[in-house]
């Protein structure tokens, strides 16, 4: 009967050893996919939201700009006209 059970308490330690090297593997494997993608990203040259959110902050403000400045000068044109 002892030894039964050493047999089980073997195959049971086995198998935990198994799931942690499992586990271990899909980390390296999340990682290293990662790594890639950004890879990847990075030589399309695309923006970051950060950076994209910036660029539209400033169109937006310059949109507003030209906007009170043409009615700035279609008011002086009609006061010349």
């Amino acid at each position: 009967m002892q030894t039964r059970n050493k047999v089980f308490d073997d195959l049971s330690q086995l198998m935990t050893n198994a799931m942690g090297v499992a586990q271990g593997a899909r980390a390296e494997a999340e990682t290293a996919l990662k790594s890639l993608v950004d890879r990847w990203l990075a030589d399309r040259d695309f923006v970051t939201r950060e950076e994209f959110d910036a660029v539209r902050a400033m169109a937006q403000k310059a949109r507003e700009e030209n906007e009170t400045l043409k009615a700035r000068l279609d008011a002086l044109e009609r006061q010349q006209g």
